[in-house]
């Protein structure tokens, strides 16, 4: 395994499963993404490096994401989705996660390093 990319994400992210909100578009019930969610996936767009031809192998992931609070939920398929065609091509190559959850009310971030596998 090589280091593919190793970089930090300021900011909390959303958990996907309460990240989605129900609306009424056209008289029927839509479920889309909440505010935070649609903030923190434009926010983390702005501060991913983004590799000139996205790989395309099996990566391993390993993320340290430190809250705001201890209310949150380990959740990492956000953070997953958003590298999608900026480090790798789709979140389906990661085979291997480490997560952890970590505190710090002052600064919470998502530290992530991508390795190439095999």
């Amino acid at each position: 395994m090589s280091i593919l990319v190793e970089f930090v994400i300021y900011g909390e992210p959303a958990s996907k499963a309460n990240s989605r909100r129900l609306v009424t578009l056209g008289g029927k019930p839509r479920f889309i993404k909440s505010k935070k969610a649609l903030d923190y996936e434009r926010t983390f767009k702005e501060q991913c490096p983004s590799l000139d031809d996205p790989y395309d192998g099996d990566v391993e992931v390993t993320l340290t994401i430190h809250y705001a609070s201890r209310r949150p939920d380990l959740d990492e398929s956000v953070i997953l989705d958003c590298m999608q065609n900026f480090i790798y091509r789709n979140d389906r190559q990661v085979k291997v996660k480490h997560v952890y959850w970590a505190l710090d009310k002052s600064n919470p971030r998502s530290e992530i390093k991508v390795e190439t596998m095999g």
